[in-house]
């Protein structure tokens, strides 16, 4: 399948979990999709890079680790992603491997999420944080900034401040997130 045959696809993708799941099997079965599927994916300006995000997010979800060989290309790229159907899922797929990397159990996403790929997340998760976002990409890069903040001594701090900031202001989903990081961060 072509970058434009799977372009074509991706119009009937819809939010049903079905749909979307069916997609992403497709993708699962089909790695050489994966390369084209993130290529859409980053076609920022257009509506259906919203529908590769939501499939990419429920491959990763499905499989992680076929997410691995892409790494470089999906954390390279997360930052120009800016439309709200896209940011979420992408800010989820931030969220999977960050709390895959701190699992208990062994994955091979903590011998593949090198440094770089953390700090471009870390960078993604504060900009989602600080711009004017919905609650779900806030809520999941406080989750992975928590989780990251673990082995990265700047980072909580960091975090604390931005949460004390904003939690006046924001939805009582923010504020209801924002207790649960602020009390494991003081745990911690």
């Amino acid at each position: 399948m072509t970058t434009d045959q799977l372009y074509q696809e991706l119009n009937y993708v819809n939010h049903s979990r079905e749909n979307r799941l069916k997609y992403a099997n497709l993708v699962i079965d089909n790695p050489e999709l994966i390369s084209k599927l993130l290529d859409i994916l980053f076609m920022v300006d257009d509506k259906i890079s919203c529908r590769a995000a939501w499939v990419f997010e429920f491959m990763c979800g499905e499989n992680l680790e076929t997410a691995i060989p892409y790494l470089d290309k999906f954390t390279e790229n997360i930052h120009k992603v800016h439309q709200d159907s896209a940011v979420r899922p992408v800010a989820k797929v931030c969220e999977y491997l960050v709390t895959a990397l701190y699992s208990k159990t062994d994955n091979k996403i903590k011998t593949s999420l090198s440094l770089k790929h953390k700090e471009r997340i870390v960078e993604s998760c504060f900009d989602w944080m600080i711009n004017d976002e919905k609650i779900a990409p806030k809520a999941y890069a406080m989750n992975s900034l928590f989780l990251l903040g673990k082995d990265i001594d700047w980072i909580h701090p960091e975090l604390v401040t931005i949460l004390e900031r904003d939690f006046q202001m924001q939805s009582s989903g923010f504020k209801a997130r924002a207790r649960h990081i602020l009390k494991k961060i003081k745990a911690s």
